[in-house]
């Protein structure tokens, strides 16, 4: 009988994740073993993020201002690593006189934080709206993307030669990225029209990848919007040319899964948007996850506090419910 062969790297992970054993990843309903879940996959996502990197003064300072008609956008910088540093955009409105809820935006894949600000002619730019809408707005560059890009020649893709580096240095880009945003909360709460206790979260894509991670491991987002990326890692991982190497950490497939991390959020406030037909994270396996959270949410004495919009679309930012989402939580 011939031997069957396979010579492709791509078979070979979907055998290999088909063939991977892995514990039922629901959140049990009973609070001993939902306590007993929860603390099992906070410890693992510790495990894989850890070490991060010692503090370094933040040494924020203010490059420039423009008036942008409703509120001043500042260029400001700040350190999060010794030989690190973070370019971003702080909204302010003219109208804030006082401490109030503010918001960090994370951008997806693109030009960085001047598709978020409505500067780089996206239809992304929902700091631009929570600016205006009245919010003072952090909105920096991810490593890689805005002024944090390397030129790159065309066959090359900065998110995987950077996770090259990192994985030769022993680190790990997402984690990295994780730290800095933990920083720019740092950086927002230091405002002095800013309510610490009132700050909130949005990311479209890889920037939903982040806000995930930034709200189930950071108390101080008090609300969160994920767009374009609760789902699966599982139903992910099966779409070709589908992942970069910004949004993988050790033993995704094995340890635990988006709903598993996105417990970790509740009972605080959580908005999920999903295209109907995004192929990067399809929309079935977000409603399977979601409706696992609400059970999570119930459980915890806060149901009204997850929602779940299914748009008509591909994979992009809606944003249709996101002023009334803040408006009530933060």
């Amino acid at each position: 009988m011939a031997r069957t062969r396979n010579f492709s790297p791509w078979a070979y992970w979907q055998l290999r994740l088909e063939a991977t054993p892995r514990d039922d990843a629901t959140p049990r309903l009973d609070l001993p073993r939902f306590d007993e879940h929860r603390s099992r996959v906070a410890a693992a996502l510790r495990d894989a993020l850890e070490p991060f990197p010692d503090r370094v003064p933040l040494d924020v300072e203010v490059l420039g201002a423009d008036d942008a008609g409703s509120y001043r956008r500042e260029r400001i910088v700040f350190d999060t690593e010794a030989a690190m540093s973070v370019p971003a955009y702080l909204l302010v409105p003219h109208t804030r006189t006082e401490p109030g809820p503010a918001v960090l935006a994370i951008h997806g894949h693109g030009p960085g934080k001047d598709a978020v600000c409505g500067l780089a002619g996206t239809d992304q730019a929902y700091a631009h709206t929570l600016a205006t809408l009245g919010y003072v707005v952090l909105a920096p560059d991810l490593r890689c993307f805005g002024e944090r890009a390397d030129w790159m020649p065309p066959d090359k893709y900065g998110c995987d030669w950077n996770l090259v580096c990192a994985t030769i240095a022993g680190e790990q880009p997402l984690a990295q990225n994780l730290w800095d945003m933990q920083r720019a909360l740092d950086v927002l709460g230091e405002q002095p029209l800013v309510d610490p206790a009132r700050m909130g979260v949005v990311g479209f894509s890889y920037g939903a990848t982040l806000t995930l991670f930034l709200a189930a491991t950071d108390p101080r987002v008090k609300a969160a919007i994920i767009s374009g990326y609760l789902s699966s890692w599982r139903a992910a991982h099966t779409v070709p040319w589908n992942m970069c190497g910004s949004q993988l950490l050790r033993g995704m497939l094995t340890e635990y899964e988006h709903v598993d991390v996105a417990a970790l959020i509740a009972p605080r406030a959580l908005l999920v948007e999903s295209g109907t037909d995004d192929v990067i994270f399809p929309v079935d396996a977000a409603r399977a996850t979601v409706a696992q959270l609400h059970r999570v949410y119930g459980h915890v004495g806060a149901p009204d506090a997850l929602a779940h919009h299914v748009f008509d679309g591909e994979h992009q930012w809606d944003g249709s419910r996101m002023s009334e989402f803040f408006e009530v939580n933060l």
